[in-house]
């Protein structure tokens, strides 16, 4: 699907990350008649992580009354995709408040704690906007091969 429509998506339905400044690809889920999901995949946004093998998961958002599953599936559509793609890793991150079953569901494995990032310094760099998701603690899930 086009990156306009998945992020339209997200601005419509995300509880609390804003659209994504650009990606490699985004899929979608549908019940059968409307739009129900939609995951977007790019660049790892941490310059240590960037190492052209790894891609990232920056965006997953399905509307509340979505069927079960259809996070799993967006994740997995996302790395199959990613896999064809010759990328050997994907990464992307929750919340340690949120439960991480659609990862689990899709194979996914925690790799690291993240502490809450209360630095705003990063913020000097053009086109960067504080949200409050970053000043808060993370996991860092991955999908290998």
């Amino acid at each position: 699907m086009k990156l306009r429509e998945a992020n339209e998506f997200v601005v419509n339905f995300h509880r609390h990350n804003k659209p994504v400044q650009g990606a490699m690809f985004a899929v979608g889920v549908s019940d059968g008649q409307c739009l129900v999901g939609v995951a977007i995949a790019g660049r790892p946004v941490a310059r240590a992580l960037d190492d052209g093998h790894t891609l990232e998961v920056t965006r997953c958002c399905v509307i509340e009354n979505a069927a079960t599953g259809a996070c799993s599936f967006l994740y997995a559509a996302l790395w199959r995709a990613g896999r064809a793609l010759g990328y050997q890793k994907m990464i992307t991150y929750t919340l340690q408040t949120e439960s991480g079953a659609s990862l689990r569901g899709a194979g996914w494995k925690i790799v690291a704690h993240l502490p809450a990032n209360l630095d705003k310094g990063w913020r000097a760099r053009p086109g960067r906007e504080w949200q409050t998701v970053t000043g808060q603690a993370k996991l860092r899930w991955l999908a290998t091969t």
